[in-house]
Parts: C-alpha cells; sequence; structure tokens
C-alpha cells in the first residue's frame, strides 16, 4: 500500500487574511486617536472623539465623509472637506501589504486564481471592515458662538451652528476597494520574494526595480521628516502640534515638499481662522485674498532656507536612481534606465498631486447672506499644477536614471555570479 502525502493547505487562508486586516485597522486607529488627541480633540462635545476617529480612518483610506450642518430656521451651515490624512493611510498600507505578502514569500511564481482567491480573501474582509467604520463615523454636535453680540443673535433667532458628518458608505466602499487594490498591486511590483503570474514575469526586470525605488524615495522623504519633526518637538516648543501634524499628516507635507523640490508649482489659499499646518510659511505664502502660487521662489522671499529642497530633492531622486539601477540587470542599457526612471517617477508625482491636494471650506451665513459672528468661515484650498509637475518629472527621471545607470555599471547584480578568470 502506497502512502499518499495529503494536499498542502494554502498558506493564506481566512484567518491570515483577518489578521492582516484588523492588524491594519489597529495600527490606523491607534495613529488617528493619538493625532487627534495632540491636536486637542479629546474635548470635542457630546462624546465625539471616537466617532471623529473613526472618520480619520475613512478618509486616509479613500472614503468619503459629507459635512453637513444647520443653524435653525433661517441660518445656514456649509462645509466640505477633501484630504487625506496620510501619516494614517500609509500606516495602514505598510501594515496591510506585508499581510499580504507574507504567506507568498519564497516562491518565484504563482497562479492567477491563487493570487485572486488570496486578494479576495482580504478585500472582503476589508469590505466588512468599511461598513463597520462607516456605521461608526458619523456625529452631530452644536458649535459654541461664544460671549457677544453673535451669541445674542444666535440664541434668538435659533441660529446656533450644528455640524455633523456622516460616512457616504457606497462611495466609501468604491474608494476603499481602490485603494486596497492599490496597495495590493504597489507590495507585488515592490517585493522581489512575492510571486508573479507566469504571463507576467517578463516585466519584473523592468518595473519592479523602479517601483521599489519609488517606494524607497518616498519613505526615505517620510523617515527624514520624523526625525526633524521629534528634533522640533523636542527642541522648538509646541510639541502636541508637532505630534499632530507627524501622526496625521507627515507624508502630505513631506511629499509636498518632494514636488517643490523638483521646481514644481502649487495653487491655493487660506482664508478665516483654518491653515495649513505647520511651517508657518506655508500659511503665509497662500494666506492672500486671491489664488497664490507656492513654489520656491514665492517660499523663498520669506524664508531662504526653502532652496535646501532643491539639494534634497536632487540628491533624493539620484539616490532612487541608484538603487533602482543596482537592482536591474546588467544587460540594461543607460539609456533604458533613463526611461525607466523618467515613467516611474512621473507616476510617483502624479500619485503625490492625487493625494497630497486639499480642498476644505466651512461657513455659516444668516438669510443667505454674510458671515454670523465673523471668524466662523474658513477656507483652504491647494491644488497642483499638474502638467508642469509631470513634465519636470519627466526630465528629472531622465537624467538620472541616465546617471545612474552610467554609475552602477560595474555594481554586481543581486544573484549574478561572477565569472572567474580562466588559467592560463
Amino acid at each position: 500500500m502506497t502512502d499518499q502525502t495529503p494536499p498542502r493547505r494554502a498558506p493564506h487562508g481566512w484567518p491570515h487574511a483577518l489578521v492582516a486586516v484588523l492588524a491594519a485597522l489597529l495600527v490606523m486607529a491607534i495613529l488617528a486617536a493619538l493625532g487627534l488627541w495632540a491636536a486637542g480633540a479629546a474635548d470635542l462635545p457630546g462624546g465625539a472623539f471616537p466617532s471623529v476617529a473613526a472618520a480619520v480612518v475613512v478618509m486616509a483610506v479613500g472614503g468619503s465623509v459629507k459635512l453637513s450642518g444647520d443653524a435653525g430656521a433661517i441660518a445656514e451651515t456649509n462645509a466640505d472637506l477633501s484630504v487625506l490624512p496620510l501619516s494614517v493611510g500609509l500606516a495602514g498600507a505598510l501594515v496591510i501589504a506585508a499581510g499580504f505578502l507574507r504567506p507568498l514569500r519564497h516562491r518565484a511564481v504563482a497562479g492567477t486564481s491563487e493570487l485572486a482567491g488570496w486578494a479576495g480573501r482580504v478585500a472582503a474582509l476589508w469590505v466588512l471592515l468599511l461598513i463597520g467604520l462607516g456605521l461608526a463615523a458619523r456625529h452631530r454636535f452644536t458649535i459654541s458662538l461664544g460671549e457677544g453680540t453673535a451669541s445674542d443673535i444666535s440664541d434668538v433667532l435659533d441660529a446656533s451652528p450644528r455640524v455633523g458628518f456622516e460616512t457616504d458608505v457606497p462611495l466609501t466602499l468604491v474608494f476603499g476597494l481602490l485603494w486596497l487594490a492599490g496597495v495590493l498591486a504597489v507590495a507585488l511590483l515592490v517585493s522581489r520574494r512575492a510571486p508573479l503570474p507566469a504571463r507576467l514575469l517578463r516585466f519584473q526586470e523592468s518595473v519592479r526595480p523602479a517601483a521599489f525605488a519609488m517606494v524607497v524615495l518616498l519613505l526615505s522623504y517620510v523617515a527624514l521628516g520624523l526625525v526633524i519633526g521629534l528634533v522640533v518637538a523636542a527642541t522648538q516648543g509646541h510639541a502636541a502640534e508637532t505630534l499632530a501634524v507627524i501622526l496625521l499628516g507627515l507624508p502630505n507635507l513631506l511629499w509636498l515638499a518632494f514636488t517643490l523640490g523638483l521646481g514644481a508649482s502649487w495653487e491655493g489659499r487660506v482664508e478665516g481662522p483654518f491653515g495649513l499646518p505647520m511651517p508657518q510659511v506655508l500659511d503665509d505664502v497662500l494666506r492672500t485674498p486671491e489664488n497664490s502660487t507656492l513654489n520656491l521662489q514665492t517660499l523663498a522671499e520669506y524664508d531662504s532656507r526653502v532652496w535646501w529642497l532643491l539639494a534634497v530633492a536632487a540628491v533624493m531622486v539620484l539616490w532612487a536612481a541608484l538603487v533602482m539601477a543596482a537592482r536591474s540587470p546588467a544587460r540594461m542599457r543607460a539609456w533604458q534606465h533613463a526611461v525607466h526612471m523618467a515613467v516611474a517617477l512621473m507616476l510617483t508625482v502624479l500619485a503625490v498631486c492625487l493625494l497630497v491636494r486639499i480642498e476644505a471650506h466651512y461657513g455659516l451665513s444668516l438669510l443667505g447672506i454674510g458671515d454670523l459672528g465673523g471668524g466662523l468661515s474658513g477656507l483652504v484650498l491647494l491644488s497642483p499644477k499638474l502638467w508642469t509637475a509631470l513634465g519636470l518629472a519627466l526630465a528629472w527621471g531622465l537624467v538620472t536614471g541616465f546617471i545612474g545607470g552610467l554609475l552602477t555599471r560595474r555594481v554586481r547584480r543581486h544573484g549574478e555570479v561572477e565569472t572567474e578568470p580562466e588559467e592560463a
């Protein structure tokens, strides 16, 4: 009688998917809660803190949170918010990507159906998580107008502003699944040890080194900014505000600085009590009656140290080009490195421009006229000059990719075997 070996179970079942999804949720929830606490949101009225934390997690994964309000029978509030807390989203992306890749390591090839099934398990649990977050991320509370004329008018006319928010669950499911698909796709592209379907193996030599280099570039900016932020928090005062920025929006600032260092320009405006997070120079440039241009030149009018962003960008992008070239096959030519780097950098800048843009507005009007009490309306807008940014990324990529290809010609590639000279 011949012993038959039982079929080996796939190492990526439902328990593994559940661990990956719950770990990502835990990390994002902790960061959101700590960031909001540092920002002073623990004092929000009506026990709104857990709901606001859930809303931050929803926004971090691309979900849609609708703001609404009213101020009695003859007054109304209106609000709009479009911003991604990228510290929270980045942390969740790293955790769920690691959980997705772990069962797939140490394999060269995987079938399309196997990868689709594994991703489908993660996506199914992710949908349930998004629904739960959507139900938790809703609250409504009244904003105090303080003392004086504004408060008296609001009492007489029953015009105390009441503001609420709730998750648009269907839209959140759409964008949340797109976010997850992007994270899993980038994870497969970046990891050397993650298997690909056989039909895609021919693309890995050109795509994977470039994708890895871009992830290294963006994470290097975050790591550098984290060190600087912690030093500022420890030595310059305003520690709570600095920690709030680190925990909620550090990549927002650093990836904006990355595009500015490349020479890109942004347009925006700041009005009212709201503003962009530190450094203060951003708020100074944009706090104008009309839209202003944000770039190295306009920033340098307030602080000449911003020219260091150009030097940092040059070093970082060249380093990414070297990383890409060193991970690419030795037979690849310098012009090919230049093309790969240019395409990768353009796609990276495009992603940054889409993720970092901000649109936030809050207003309170009486009979449709004016701002009740003054100082209660605010506006923050920030959007890129996209085509200029992409053109600059193309130029930077071509130059640094070509240089990286030349400088790494004699670098021994991963997996290559040196050929010993034959003895005479």
